[in-house]
């Protein structure tokens, strides 16, 4: 059945009218009066509610609420990216990827060595275009709960903001001595983890040393170089993966 993300509180016998998004896509499937929906992204109940779809306009659909199901296929540990943002469409291809295996927020950086280099009104359309990626990816791999996707900065900018309390921290790094991602989430196995990750080029010494220098471990995925947007999803595939 159809899903569609439709972000505010919903009760059984509720009618009204979908988001716009929500009404396009529920066209572009052609679906008719009578066809059943699934609604998801309440942030009040969570899970998904049954829907049937009562009217179809020219750029409306009007939809009835059903009943509430109480499922959720969320990780058991939210996982936080913290991403130097690779170029071209691969920043696309990795919100999509995460999504899927359930991040639950990624940070856009710009760090010393990135291609991708956004600011004002371009930044803003690049942040909202990468939430409609996320919304999509959850509607087609069945997450309740859409990543939240911050606005680009810097990542000089993001490291002078109060960390959150309890968060495990690491930086993905090839420096020696870097410890297994793995070993370093069993640490603590129900702290939130926060990752971050360097652009095609890596972060600088710099950039590096002063993430250690606020407490982050760095943790490595092996021996291999892997690119930008692949080490993200590896990340969180063997952490989704060993339960960690």
């Amino acid at each position: 059945m159809p899903r569609i993300y439709q972000p505010q509180a919903l009760q059984a016998g509720l009618q009204f009218e979908l988001t716009p998004e929500g009404a396009r896509h529920v066209q572009v499937l052609r679906l008719q009066p009578g066809d059943g929906i699934t609604l998801f992204g309440d942030p009040v109940a969570g899970g998904e509610w049954d829907a049937t779809v009562r009217k179809m306009g020219r750029s409306s659909v009007e939809v009835e609420v059903g009943a509430h199901q109480a499922l959720e296929r969320e990780p058991a540990r939210a996982v936080h990216l913290a991403v130097g943002m690779p170029a071209n469409d691969r920043m696309d291809w990795l919100v999509e990827k995460a999504t899927e295996l359930g991040v639950a927020s990624i940070q856009p950086l710009m760090t010393e060595r990135s291609v991708l280099r956004l600011k004002g009104e371009r930044a803003d359309k690049k942040q909202s275009h990468w939430q409609a990626v996320a919304v999509a990816a959850c509607e087609q791999c069945g997450g309740n709960r859409v990543p939240l996707i911050h606005p680009v900065r810097t990542l000089d900018d993001w490291l002078r903001q109060p960390s959150p309390e309890g968060l495990l921290r690491g930086v993905l790094s090839l420096a020696p001595g870097s410890r297994p991602l793995l070993q370093v989430a069993a640490t603590d196995p129900a702290a939130p983890l926060l990752l971050v990750h360097g652009p095609e080029g890596g972060l600088s010494p710099q950039e590096e040393q002063a993430l250690l220098a606020q407490g982050y471990a760095p943790v490595t995925l092996g021996p291999r170089v892997l690119r930008a947007e692949t080490a993200a999803i590896a990340a969180l595939a063997a952490i989704a993966l060993a339960g960690a």
